[in-house]
């Protein structure tokens, strides 16, 4: 095997994924020999010398597999949502950072009242397709407003009727005199792999593959 392909690296991210990760790493014998919530490299090398840890943001690890510029990656299924191609496999469910993708309005809101009548309302978020696809697999017009931070605060400043963001347990939400209307999506991080290195690394992939699906 040449040396490019017995290479593998797996497209992380600094927070609560890669630290809910951490255990499923080491159980499956590829724990980083860096401390991840404090190290400055980008490039982690792991117990496995053949393996190494790509740290980006958690928007830009679909595209760092996708691309190929990672071999896998691990993300939440939020993240996939929003994309609409089929350039890489979702192999498995790794059951991390579990939470939920849920539309939300202030308590006192008329907006679904009106959004039945069919007036465009306004929601803020930051998955514009998945919320367009939502929307449109209901046959209901809205406008959508993208922001990347502080979602509750959209309809409380009057920009937006509605917001779609990540929950966990709604308290934040609560705290801001929200309430959930529906759940949109459950989430949680999946691992996902480029096709390419699935068919040029077959071999390593399925071996990286199966050390992580026992882990779980």
């Amino acid at each position: 095997m040449s040396e490019l392909n017995s290479q593998i690296s797996i497209a992380v991210s600094k927070g609560r994924i890669v630290l809910e990760a951490l255990p499923l790493l080491v159980r499956a014998g590829l724990s980083p020999t860096e401390d991840m919530e404090t190290s400055r490299k980008l490039l982690i090398e792991t117990a496995d010398p053949n393996v190494k840890l790509i740290v980006v943001r958690s928007e830009d690890v679909p595209t760092y597999v996708r691309l190929g510029g990672a071999d896998f990656g691990i993300v939440g299924k939020d993240m996939l949502l929003e994309l609409e191609n089929d350039e890489f496999y979702e192999l498995l469910d790794l059951g991390l950072s579990r939470c939920r993708l849920v539309l939300a309005e202030k308590v006192d809101s008329n907006s679904c009242e009106s959004l039945r009548n069919g007036r465009k309302r306004r929601v803020a978020t930051k998955y514009v397709n998945t919320v367009r696809k939502y929307f449109a697999g209901k046959g209901i017009h809205v406008e959508v407003m993208k922001l990347t931070g502080s979602m509750e605060l959209a309809p409380l400043c009057g920009i937006a009727d509605r917001i779609v963001d990540l929950a966990q347990t709604g308290n934040t939400l609560k705290s801001n005199g929200l309430v959930e209307v529906e759940t949109i999506s459950d989430i949680s991080a999946r691992l996902v792999a480029n096709k390419a290195s699935m068919r040029l690394k077959e071999k390593l992939m399925k071996k990286i593959v199966r050390q992580i699906k026992d882990a779980l």
